[in-house]
Parts: C-alpha cells; structure tokens; sequence
C-alpha cells in the first residue's frame, strides 16, 4: 500500500508558490515541502482541512492510493 501526495498538483492548478501556501496555511516551509514530496508519515486532519480550504479542493485531491503491485 501507498499513498502518493499531489499536493504539487494542487498548487500548480491555484499558481501558488510554496512560500505564499506556507504563509497562508500556517505551516513552516521545511514541513510543506517534506508533505509535497511525500517524506511524511502522517498529516493531521486540521492540517489538510486547512491545505483544502486555501487550495479549494478535497483530501483525495490531494491524497491518492496506489495499490502495490504483485508478482
């Protein structure tokens, strides 16, 4: 199982840098930049809800599933 982030997709669709999305959302940009590039374990909901109400969009938007692939 894997969870792939879009989050870098969500961004280039609202032409938002990192720094201004950091700004606007609270969070440092050392952290925004490990959950765009998928280097975190986890999210806290408030996090995400904040991330989609900046970036007008829904969790799965950002959050994928991948299943592995066997064989």
């Amino acid at each position: 199982m894997e969870i792939h982030i879009n989050l870098d997709v969500e961004m280039a669709k609202n032409k938002i840098s990192l720094k201004e999305l950091s700004k606007r959302v609270g969070i440092s940009v050392t952290n925004l930049s490990l959950l765009k590039t998928g280097k975190v374990k986890a999210i806290r909901f408030s996090t995400l809800a904040a991330i989609c109400a900046e970036l007008d969009c829904q969790p799965g938007d950002i959050l994928e599933y991948v299943a592995e692939q066997h064989g």
